[in-house]
């Protein structure tokens, strides 16, 4: 055996076990994208507004959900991180309205809507940005802000370097600031211990440079799917049903949990039904499509099935219907909820109505079997109409790889880098590596000298 093939051998072995070995998901300086974030505000603060004083509630919006106890998650991270210097920036969509004290006239005196929380970290410190929308405690002054400081991040013990992909930190504990006190209209003072943050998000390489404009291929007529009067090349509706009922059917008294096939999507706090198809008219602001998809709650006496969904929009109004199954029976096309229509716009190739307020129709609430009465508000409704091939539906909100982060007493690390003193696992690499290449060395060795020795003899 000669000595060159041994060579080549060890090269190869070498890095056979460099590829097999070396992690690859090491987190690189890259952006965020996809993520989630689930904080209460401040749990007593809802347990006042939805109470026997304030008298009120909370509304969700632009597609935040409810976790848990006491949880609003927000979604679809957006951002950068480094791992080098640890510095990481966050922004989150969705918000929660909180309205209590509602006048005679109707009105109500507490009403607060907070959203777009964004988290920044640097040099070991790190503070929790939110959009707010107030009245004003004492005087009912309304004010908007936005990115107000709102809270100060308790960092002590989490080592932001060197965290890999999903980056997660769990129970940060959270500090109202002075600024963010007087956001909050007044009703707790700096300094006030809110609810802690728990996050996800999704840290992904930098995107390869955009292409020059002139090698961009320009869409022709010839790409886009041609369209027959009225019709449309794609639409989607999303709606959630009720947020209280998904609670009602994954909580205590009913066990259960909802399934969804043929298509249909789960948006967190949202079920999207795909695949529309129908005709649209934007002149008259007419809409009558149908949708695949299913979704199935099942639970302790608890068996509904909602599929074909449809929707009928004419002179500002809309109407969302399915097929109803109880258990054995099949209702077809009942009307579900009514919603206001009136929003419905066209820009570009693409027709929408974002979370219209919907009321339970007098056949819907017969399908929840009296569960609600008929002119309870319910979830609303949002649609997308894709006019051509060209136009893009609203994308889903993203609440990243993870699953959701587990409470814990304290925050935990990001997956820190390992630290001088501790066994790293690179160590075991290159011990490895350089162990080959002994081995190889050695093999080399022993070649040579039993080729010298054949000579002697000859």
């Amino acid at each position: 055996m000669s000595a060159r093939p041994v060579r080549a051998f060890a090269v190869t072995l070498l890095a056979a076990l460099l590829g097999v070995l070396l992690p690859a998901t090491a987190a690189r300086a890259g952006t965020v994208q996809g993520g989630r974030l689930d904080w209460g505000i401040k749990s007593s603060f809802q347990s006042y507004v939805t109470g026997p004083v304030a008298k009120g509630s909370f509304k969700l919006k632009s597609g935040a959900a409810t976790v848990g106890g006491s949880l609003f998650r927000f979604h679809s991270a957006a951002g950068s991180y480094d791992p080098a210097s640890g510095t990481f920036e966050a922004s989150y969509s969705g918000g929660v309205t909180f309205q209590g004290h509602q006048k005679s006239d109707g009105v109500y005196e507490l009403d607060m809507t907070v959203s777009r929380p964004t988290v920044k970290i640097s040099g070991g410190s790190g503070t929790l940005y939110v959009d707010v929308s107030s009245k004003a405690k004492d005087t009912g002054a309304v004010s908007n802000q936005s990115q107000v400081p709102f809270a100060t991040l308790g960092l002590g013990g989490i080592n932001m370097k060197g965290g890999a992909s999903p980056l997660t930190l769990t129970n940060v504990p959270a500090t109202l600031t002075a600024q963010g006190a007087q956001a909050f209209a007044g009703y707790y003072a700096a300094g006030t211990q809110l609810d802690p943050v728990s996050l996800s998000a999704d840290v992904k390489a930098a995107p390869a440079a955009e292409p020059s404009p002139s090698a961009t291929p320009q869409p022709g007529a010839s790409e886009q799917t041609p369209q027959a009067q009225g019709a449309f090349a794609d639409a989607a509706v999303d709606w959630g049903v009720r947020r209280t009922f998904r609670e009602y059917v994954t909580g205590s008294v009913g066990q259960g949990k909802w399934t969804l096939a043929e298509g249909a999507q789960d948006g967190g706090a949202l079920f999207r039904f795909p695949q529309g198809k129908g005709a649209y008219d934007g002149g008259k602001g007419t809409l009558d499509a149908a949708f695949a998809g299913t979704v199935q709650f099942t639970g302790a006496h608890l068996d509904l099935k909602l599929g074909k969904v449809s929707v009928k929009v004419e002179n500002g109004k809309g109407v969302l219907s399915a097929d109803v199954t109880t258990g054995s029976e099949t209702k077809n096309a009942v009307p579900l909820v009514e919603f206001d229509a009136k929003g419905l716009k066209t820009e570009g190739g693409l027709a929408t109505l974002t979370e219209a307020p919907a009321v339970l129709t007098e056949g819907g609430s017969q399908a929840f079997n009296s569960m609600y009465k008929a002119g309870t508000e319910m979830d609303p409704v949002s649609l997308a109409v894709a006019l051509d091939a060209t136009a893009k539906l609203p994308a889903l909100p993203d609440l990243g790889s993870t699953a959701s982060p587990a409470p814990a007493p304290t925050a935990v690390e990001p997956a820190p880098a390992a630290k001088a003193e501790e066994s790293s696992p690179a160590g075991l690499f290159i011990a490895l590596a350089v162990a080959v290449l002994v081995l190889a060395g050695g093999a080399v060795f022993l070649v040579v000298r039993r080729r010298r020795t054949a000579a002697t003899v000859e």
